[in-house]
């Protein structure tokens, strides 16, 4: 088995010792501190600095946290704090409705599950947490594509896969679908993503009405959809959930 890689042990020392400490350090106090050569301690620091994870004070020289690391660290926080308020009503979401629930955050061009709940029946089901759902083609996705300016960004990156005849790749479709989700405060999907399943998610906001994910179902397109539409049912179903997490999260209605 590998051992640890040394530069990696010393540039998390080094931001360790940055963490802990109430003042600035300068490049000689980092490397007496931590025992290592000047130009050991230079070298990280400055590959530290070029990617955001510490920063220089331009008049004294001191190195101290930088925004990428504290920006990273929220992402981390948030991501854990909306699975922890969520976990009671995705359950009562799957109890009440009798499909899976899922509950996906903004991850890497795609929707990152952070939560799964099973559908509560004895059929065979994987647990998909960790999972990545496609922007364009899954409920959850056109939330986040309506509601998170960040996500539209990201899917210009790469290139809209049709998975099904039914999946839109078109950007001013997708776009003008986006204008009618934000409008009505969910998405659906019907058969966009593999064949015979549909979904319905709506967005989850933070105390300061940012969206931070979203939650949804999932299932057999006759179970879901009704004269060629999701079942209204099971969308107020959906939003209550949404908005019962939001209010977990702080968030204020009308945002």
């Amino acid at each position: 088995m590998p051992g640890p890689i040394q530069s990696l042990e010393r540039a998390a020392a080094i931001l360790r010792l940055l963490a802990g400490g109430e003042r600035r350090f300068g490049l000689s106090e980092v490397a007496t501190t931590l025992g290592l050569a000047k130009g050991t301690a230079h070298g990280i620091l400055r590959t530290l600095h070029q990617e955001g994870f510490v920063e220089q004070d331009p008049k004294s020289g001191k190195y101290q946290l930088g925004a990428e690391l504290l920006r990273l660290s929220s992402s981390y926080l948030d991501v854990h704090e909306l699975r922890a308020r969520a976990l009671v009503w995705a359950d009562d979401l799957a109890r009440g409705t009798g499909e899976s629930v899922r509950i996906g955050v903004l991850h890497k061009g795609g929707v990152l599950v952070i939560h799964h709940v099973f559908r509560p029946d004895d059929s065979r089901q994987v647990l998909e947490i960790g999972a990545m759902l496609p922007l364009h083609s899954t409920a959850w996705g056109k939330v986040l594509l309506a509601f998170d300016p960040a996500a539209r960004a990201e899917l210009d990156e790469t290139d809209a896969v049709a998975f099904t005849a039914r999946t839109i790749t078109d950007a001013a479709a997708m776009d003008a679908q986006s204008v009618t989700v934000r409008e009505r405060g969910w998405a659906g999907d019907v058969e966009e993503s593999v064949l015979g399943l549909a979904g319905i998610a709506a967005p989850i906001r933070d105390r300061r009405g940012t969206p931070v994910g979203a939650v949804g179902i999932s299932g057999a397109v006759e179970r879901i959809v009704a004269d060629g539409a999701p079942r209204p049912a099971l969308v107020a179903a959906v939003r209550d959930a949404a908005r019962a997490v939001s209010r977990d999260l702080g968030a204020s209605f009308p945002y």
